[in-house]
Parts: structure tokens; sequence; C-alpha cells
């Protein structure tokens, strides 16, 4: 299916992620789609994926910036604005889930919300001159912890149930403007952070297991590709009337029947 994203300029926050992460995953389909990738990230891998993509004659840019500052954020609009000078889509996907839990101290708990939270307002406010003048869309990258807890991880789980309140209020907001406004519910994916974590646990495998068998659609865990697809689809005009809007992508884990796992 051809999604009408050829040529679009889509800002991707947080995509300079070890390769196969979501963010990259997300670029890499943006490219295939012909679309023109702007990964926003403070890893230097940004400057590999971008010569990468640019060698394949793709107009990709990589602007460095620490998403926890947001005179830096301010900044990249700047740079961003001066090449392109509008934004078709804005995926705000920059997350860490770092564990700033009650036992954190409440300057760990406040850069968790600036990293996983104010930085997708502060991406918002600074880009939305280029979103109203493509008439783009907003789709922010959330997670099940939100919305069922986690423990352990107070900043995280803060900061993502405050993206889901932003992604609501900014479809309320802007939509005299013609912009949409959705968000993607993540969790159990295997990415390659997921994987390290598991390789930390002494009984990494026995976990795993126990977590796959409770995901109901195949028992597997969700790809980082099937999250991209689904990135895409929302930003395309083939979901031209959706906003405001939690789509859940991980095989039923999060809402569906639990008598569906019965053995």
């Amino acid at each position: 299916m051809d999604l009408g994203l050829k040529n679009k300029v889509v800002v991707v926050t947080g995509a300079a992620g070890i390769r196969g992460s979501i963010g990259e995953t997300i670029v890499q389909s943006l490219a295939n789609e012909g679309a023109i990738p702007v990964i926003v990230c403070r890893n230097d891998r940004g400057f590999t994926y971008e010569k990468e993509l640019q060698d394949r004659g793709i107009d990709a840019l990589f602007v460095k910036t620490d998403l926890s500052d947001y005179t830096q954020i301010e900044a990249a609009a700047k740079v961003i604005e001066k090449k392109y000078g509008k934004i078709d889509a804005l995926i705000n996907n920059v997350g860490v889930n770092d564990g700033a839990g009650l036992d954190a101290s409440v300057d760990d708990f406040m850069y968790s919300l600036k990293l996983n939270m104010v930085s997708y307002f502060a991406m918002t406010k600074y880009c939305l001159p280029m979103l109203k003048k493509a008439k783009g869309n907003i789709l922010n990258i959330g997670s099940k912890v939100a919305l069922t807890g986690q423990g352990g991880t107070s900043g995280y789980a803060a900061s993502k149930g405050g993206v889901f309140g932003l992604t609501r209020e900014w479809a309320v907001d802007l939509i005299s403007f013609g912009i949409r406004s959705n968000a993607i519910v993540i969790a159990e994916s295997w990415t390659p952070a997921y994987e390290n974590w598991i390789k930390t646990l002494d009984n990494g495998e026995e976990k795993l297991q126990a977590i796959v068998k409770k995901i109901p659609l195949e028992n597997r865990m969700t790809m980082p590709n099937e999250i991209a697809d689904q990135c895409l689809f929302t930003i395309s005009e083939k979901a031209s009337h959706t906003t405001g809007q939690f789509l859940t992508v991980d095989g039923g884990y999060v809402h569906l029947d639990r008598s569906l796992l019965t053995e």
C-alpha cells in the first residue's frame, strides 16, 4: 500500500538508538516509503544513520540534541525550519524507563519528566508553526506502564501518563488547524534494549518465556517493525480522520480477557 509519505518531512525524536530499536526502525521504514526522516537525538549514532540514508539517495537529516534540554530542542527546531520550512509529521518517540522510583531523588524524578514528557511538549511547541504550515500531525509514543504500572519507575510512569494527557489535549487544541494528535501504546516489544535487559537476569530465559506466554496473539512479543508500520499508517492520510486516539500495538497483552491465557 502506498501511504503517500513520499517527500514528507517526518521528525522522529530519540531515533538514534541501537540498530533495531523502535526509533531507528521507524526511520528506516520512513526511508523505505520515500519520506524525509529527520532524526533528533543526543546519540552520535545519528551521524552514521544520516550518512547511510544519504548514501541511499535519501534526504535525511540528523540534529544532535539533548532532549532533556528545551533550549537545545528550540535550536533543533530552527535547524529543521531553515532546511525544510515545514514538518508533515512529528513523532515524539524518546523514552527511557530509567527506574526513578520512590527511592530516587526528586532531582532524578524531575529529570525523568524532562526527558520523557517535557521533551514532547517542547518539540511540539517549537515545531508547531511548521506543522501548521504543512497541516501536519503529531504521534506520541507511549507505554502500557502508564496504564498498568510496573513498580519502581515513578518518573517513567508519570511521564507516559502525561504523554497520553497531552495527546488528547493537543487533539482538542489543534483541531481547528486540521492537525491530528494520536498516541501509540507499546507493551512487550522485542527491542535490543529489551533483549539486553533479559540477558542481565539470572533466570532471563525463564522470565522471557513467562512473559511471552501472557501475550494472547500468537504468544510472541511485538516486533519493532510492527510498531513502525502502525506509526506510518497513523501519520499518513490513510488515517486522515483519526485523532485523539491511543492505539495499542501489543498482541492483546494489556486489554484482552485473561481467560485467553488458560492452558
